[in-house]
């Protein structure tokens, strides 16, 4: 059988933004008719901006259709009041000197995903979003599908975020597991997406944590969830963690998380009582399950942004990847979430946070 899935995954200066561009580039060429992109975030330096443009530049030429979807620049200084949550500028001028039909998505919150669909055929995906930082100093995962199944899910919802230019009442797609091949072994992979299925999102991550029979992997930025850190608390509490068994079963847990910007999340929980719980819980999790934190750069709009950036659990032999964090925010967001069975590719997977954990382990606390 043919791998008809392949992921590639970065690391602070571990390769070359020439290097991810030139994957992203040999997606692009292989488009024979329709291009969609789903962006976040999408601001490139010069050298890169122009190989992107030359790739679409050539399709174009071919006659293929290219349109591009992007999560709207947000006031200067959101109400958040009122829940609308701040994103970074000039995306949309990024966008619209490429030249492309495109469409801004409005909305309290975030069009947050990034992907791309090719033919209604292909589909890259992930955490990654279109920028010099995000290819050189962020930890991501990309993944390459080419299946029809799956790509027409996400060609659906594109096509709610490109007819509606708001996010907010998209994402209610019914959706079932499609057989995939990965190192030449049989897969399947469900994707969902939020915030039409957000709650629903919340649920599955949960009931998939509380059935975890050997080990609960964390590679995320965030992991403020109420509902994922009630549940890896009580894998903890029933003593089913490396120390200890229960009931016949040995779950592990352990992982990376992004010190820095979690740190951040405490200072917000603690302005809202009703959050200020899951400071101390979210603590003895750290704890407990020895997590590793990198210390990244306090985020600013212009600074060096070179966060622990996936979005990613391995549960068992599942892998649980895409553009949503483990957040509540999350629900309400425009994101896809992929939950993939696959055993090769949890090995894959857990190899990959291994290595991150070896890497910043060694440096401890701040």
């Amino acid at each position: 059988m043919s791998d008809n899935l392949s992921v590639f995954f970065l690391a602070q200066d571990e390769q070359l933004a020439d290097a991810v561009m030139a994957r992203l580039t040999a997606f692009i060429r292989a488009t024979q008719r329709t291009l969609d992109l789903a962006v976040y975030d999408m601001r490139f330096s010069e050298p890169l901006r122009a190989q992107l443009a030359a790739a679409l530049r050539e399709r174009a030429a071919a006659g293929v259709q290219i349109r591009f979807c992007y999560d709207g620049d947000k006031p200067p200084q959101p109400n958040v009041a009122a829940g609308q949550d701040p994103a970074p500028a000039g995306t949309s001028g990024f966008i619209q000197a490429l030249g492309y039909p495109s469409r801004r998505i409005a909305g309290m919150k975030l069009m947050h995903s990034k992907f791309i669909v090719r033919d209604r055929q292909s589909v890259w995906t992930g955490s990654t979003n279109m920028t010099d930082d995000a290819f050189t100093l962020m930890e991501n995962n990309i993944l390459e599908i080419n299946s029809s199944a799956l790509a027409d899910y996400y060609a659906q919802d594109f096509e709610q975020l490109w007819e509606k230019e708001n996010f907010e009442n998209t994402g209610n797609i019914k959706t079932v597991s499609v057989p995939l091949t990965f190192s030449g072994q049989s897969a399947e992979a469900r994707v969902m997406f939020s915030p039409g299925c957000g709650l629903e999102i919340d649920s599955e991550i949960a009931r998939r944590v509380r059935a975890a029979q050997r080990r609960v992997r964390i590679c995320s930025l965030l992991i403020n969830s109420g509902t994922l850190i009630g549940e890896l608390l009580h894998l903890l509490n029933a003593g089913r963690t490396s120390h200890a068994e229960a009931g016949g079963r040995r779950v592990a847990v352990d992982g990376i998380y992004d010190r820095t910007q979690m740190a951040d999340v405490f200072f917000q929980w603690q302005e809202v009582p009703s959050n200020r719980w899951k400071i101390g819980a979210l603590q003895e999790i750290v704890a407990r399950a020895g997590l590793v934190g990198k210390n990244s750069t306090p985020y600013t709009p212009t600074g060096r942004h070179d966060f622990m950036h996936n979005k990613v659990l391995v549960i068992d032999d599942t892998v649980i990847t895409g553009s949503y964090n483990f957040s509540r925010s999350a629900q309400f967001n425009a994101e896809n979430i992929l939950f993939i069975e696959s055993a090769a590719l949890a090995e894959t997977y857990s190899a990959y946070i291994d290595h991150l954990k070896t890497k910043y382990g060694r440096l401890g606390p701040p």
